[in-house]
């Protein structure tokens, strides 16, 4: 073919045929290529290499107590003075160059309720599909106040807002599962862009026990978004603990930052928040942006940034009532850690026959396998079941006013919730009888020279921990091998609470129904004695 034949081009407007070049549509072409390049380039150029991440560690404001359900203006101005506070930290938080800001779960009403007094705090939020910003368009689906602020918050300061709220879903009697009240009702976490678009919404999946006002999603979900500083996933609290959908977001869905609004209680020794989160992070390889309420009665604190090799940022405070806000640059794609084979160094130390001065304590009610560490320095290893644990430590000094030991558990855990864990840990005992090693302690004073644990673990899942002495972190003090092992780069900085390998067996878990569901059967009396307590101390 030649250049100037001419072809006839159907005109789009008008009803009538014309004729051009062929040398026209090959600069059109050409300029079309042009267009798609620079166009590539500049999404390229607006990509960010690092952003600012922000979390808000919230002093919640608690409503009246009553068991009857307050009015949806009561609702409101109890809301909205949650919000105003939310509204300091975001507006804060964007003066400051932040990107993205994620506050707590129950934030906004707090929590302790029942099904009938939490449903006037409740919205309808629609799937975002739908392409919404309630701040631009607040009555496009009802009354939806909370939303419309929380948009209007993000596109005023041109930041992405993280919250939880409550939805409601109506439902019919043709639906099987529908509650005798004829709605869904979800505790559940939304997200709005910088230009106050609904961009995100998840429904909580696994419910803890004193959330019998809310309902579980029918199956899992996961949810994704998509920024020019990462691909971001979402759960919330108690989730963490379980495979779906925490796990599948990193595994299958490959994101970048999880973002994580929580109403977290601290139980020492392995499950105080920013100890298990930064663990958490580590160990799946991801950003993690954590909010807590701060409550001190019911043990909430503990917020953090935390990156794949070491948290960034973090808060804990049993001493004040105050909220905190915390700010940190992250990469927008962490590197992906290398594949650590959690079982490899552990399965080449010979395992001891019994009888060298076991015993046996319990840890959050599991009933873990011991050996007291008798020496200033040592090598250990204690089995229990399938899972074998050693240590090689050496302390700056044997204090005989204090006692630490290595234990291992291998089993299933079922207060508070089923799943089955193999943990290794170094722990320091509340007293200097045996049976208080495992009973929460917030104090020590033995400082480690070194450590390396290890374990045979039968899963790829193990979050490393290292507390120190006042519930604190110790960041960039610590490693994990790629054959497995947990030790240390240097003297530790403060005296030594626990070092951990918590490991997740997700297939041993037993399989839920409706019969054993805790969080569905919690019966009312649950949420009365939780709420008198709550508030008889506050």
């Amino acid at each position: 073919m030649t250049t100037g034949v001419i072809l006839p081009v159907l005109a789009p407007t008008v009803g009538f045929r014309y004729s051009q070049p062929l040398e026209f549509n090959m600069i059109t072409s050409q300029s079309l290529d042009y267009v798609a390049i620079l166009l590539f380039w500049v999404l390229k150029a607006s990509c960010l290499d690092t952003f600012i991440a922000a979390v808000y560690e919230h002093a919640v404001i608690f409503p009246n107590v009553t068991l009857t359900p307050v009015s949806h203006e009561e609702a409101l101005d109890l809301m909205n003075q949650n919000l105003d506070l939310l509204e300091g930290a975001i507006t804060l938080a964007a003066k400051q160059g932040a990107h993205i800001i994620v506050t707590p779960e129950d934030a906004i009403y707090s929590f302790a309720f029942s099904r009938e007094s939490i449903y006037p705090y409740l919205e309808d939020i629609p799937d975002p599909q739908v392409d919404w910003i309630p701040c631009n368009n607040p009555n496009r689906f009802g009354r939806t106040p909370v939303q419309e602020r929380l948009s209007c918050l993000a596109k005023s300061n041109s930041i992405y807002v993280v919250a939880n709220i409550g939805d409601k879903k109506p439902c019919s009697a043709s639906d099987p599962q529908c509650p005798p009240d004829g709605r869904y009702q979800y505790n559940t976490d939304v997200v709005f862009d910088s230009e106050g678009r609904l961009v995100a919404r998840y429904h909580k999946q696994n419910l803890f026990l004193t959330e019998s006002h809310f309902n579980a999603p029918k199956e899992p979900e996961v949810v994704t978004f998509n920024t020019t500083f990462g691909k971001f996933g979402i759960f919330t609290c108690f989730d963490i603990l379980f495979h779906d959908p925490a796990v599948t977001l990193v595994k299958d869905f490959h994101v970048d930052t999880i973002l994580f609004p929580t109403a977290w209680m601290n139980v020492l020794p392995h499950l105080s928040a920013i100890e298990f989160h930064s663990a958490w992070a580590v160990g799946m390889g991801v950003n993690f942006l954590a909010a807590n309420l701060h409550y001190r009665i019911t043990k909430m604190t503990g917020s953090g940034i935390y990156a794949p090799d070491s948290p960034k940022a973090f808060h804990y405070d049993m001493k004040t009532e105050e909220g905190k806000l915390l700010l940190s640059h992250l990469d927008a794609h962490p590197r992906p850690r290398a594949a650590v084979n959690w079982t490899s160094y552990a399965s080449g130390i010979e395992a001891p026959s019994v009888g060298n001065g076991e015993f046996n304590s319990t840890v959050f009610f599991d009933e873990y396998t011991f050996l007291e560490l008798k020496g200033i320095t040592g090598n250990y290893t204690v089995c229990q079941k399938d899972l074998c644990c050693h240590l090689s430590y050496q302390m700056s000094e044997k204090r005989s006013d204090e006692v630490y030991a290595l234990g291992a558990f291998d089993g299933l855990h079922t207060v508070e919730g089923s799943y089955y864990l193999q943990i290794c840990t170094l722990l320091k005992c509340r007293t200097m009888d045996l049976h208080t090693c495992g009973e929460s302690v917030e104090t020590a004073s033995t400082r480690f020279e070194m450590f390396s644990l290890s374990g045979t673990f039968g899963t790829q899942y193990v979050f490393p921990e290292v507390l120190l002495s006042e519930v604190q972190l110790a960041p960039g003090e610590f490693q994990v091998s790629s054959d497995g092992r947990l030790f240390s780069l240097k003297p530790l900085s403060g005296p030594v609470l626990t070092v951990t390998l918590f490991g997740r067996l997700y297939e041993k878990d037993p399989v839920p129904n409706a019969s054993s569901d805790f969080t569905v059967q919690a019966p009312r009396v649950m949420f009365i004695v939780i709420t008198s307590i709550v508030y008889l101390l506050s």
